[in-house]
């Protein structure tokens, strides 16, 4: 019995180090796309928050955040290993939610962004989407699954009836927000339109020759998510001390923007490299009430009904809690 005894007390010491090393000693964190959508991610690294929360819970973690964007490259991140979260779009998240349902079982873990993209033009033709031709080229981020190829998806469907719901696709081009910006204000003729998103769009508004065509607002009938945080489920569920101090550090970035907000138009411009605006102006931008930062999700059952409905998704989701990590953080979302 002793004997037994003595075994058991063995195993015990002898497992307790894994059990203390089963939490990560590094994040990795891509910090996704730019721009006023992901200025919370690059408080979280100025200000080394999800370190500070980590060692309040008692956790060491260093951060390593990859200066990578983009829908497809921060899916293949998550799901090759390679990154623990990631930022992007509900489209994006929603067809990512949708493919790794009974494998990775990729979920929200909470919105970070509520702001409108802008459909800007300076093309003499275009006094409303409608008016595209065949050869007009819009850029967006990504083709058929990025915020405003959905939108223009789903205007096209209410307009014109569910036949010409990909109307607009042939319209698309990929291409990143500072070169849809040079597109439009050097007069790029191939380049006819840029669906952007703050301060891309009012850096091209300074141009008096460009306008405004369509917002997403628009189209949505009010406000939703632009940018959101996923993890895999495997994370989730084995590491909840970084779980819980990356959504800490992600609430506590949201009371810093708000509380001083020229510290973070600074932040905003250092991650820029420093050019092409003020702190002025960017604060400015900050103080407009339609961008703000949250994590509760607004507007993301809606694209997921519309994306099931056209076939882009073969699940349709019935709550929040079905592709979001249930918590206070995420109630009374949609």
């Amino acid at each position: 019995m002793k004997g037994c005894l003595a075994l058991l007390v063995a195993g015990g010491l002898a497992l307790a180090p894994l059990s203390a090393q089963a939490e990560p000693s590094e994040l990795r964190i891509p910090l996704g796309a730019g721009g006023f959508g992901f200025l919370p991610l690059h408080m979280m690294k100025k200000y080394e928050l999800i370190e500070k929360k980590a060692a309040e819970a008692g956790l060491k973690l260093t951060v390593n955040w990859a200066n990578i964007g983009g829908p497809s490259v921060m899916n293949d991140a998550l799901l090759s290993g390679s990154a623990d979260f990631i930022s992007a779009g509900p489209p994006s998240f929603l067809i990512l939610w949708d493919r790794t349902r009974g494998n990775a079982n990729v979920k929200g873990v909470a919105a970070m962004s509520t702001m409108p993209m802008f459909l800007n033009t300076r093309a003499e033709h275009l006094k409303t989407i409608d008016d595209l031709r065949d050869g007009d080229k819009i850029a967006v981020t990504a083709v058929k699954v990025s915020i405003p190829a959905i939108i223009m998806q789903m205007y096209a469907e209410k307009k014109f009836g569910r036949d010409a719901t990909f109307k607009f696709d042939k319209n698309t081009v990929s291409m990143r927000h500072p070169d849809g910006v040079v597109a439009i204000l050097s007069g790029n003729e191939q380049i006819t339109a840029h669906y952007t998103s703050p301060p891309f769009h009012h850096q091209e508004r300074r141009d008096a020759s460009v306008r405004t065509i369509q917002t997403t607002n628009d189209v949505m009938g009010g406000p939703q998510t632009f940018t959101m945080i996923s993890t895999t489920t495997k994370f989730h569920d084995e590491n909840p001390k970084a779980y819980a101090a990356f959504v800490a550090a992600l609430k506590e970035s949201f009371a810093m923007i708000k509380a001083d907000r020229k510290a973070a138009a600074q932040v905003l411009l250092d991650s820029m490299g420093g050019k092409g605006w003020t702190v002025e102006q960017l604060v400015e931008i900050l103080d407009d009430p339609l961008i703000y930062y949250t994590t509760k999700p607004e507007g993301v059952l809606k694209y997921a009904d519309f994306m099931n409905s056209i076939g882009t998704l073969k699940n349709k989701p019935t709550s929040i809690n079905e592709l979001f990590f249930s918590g206070a953080d995420i109630a009374g979302g949609n």
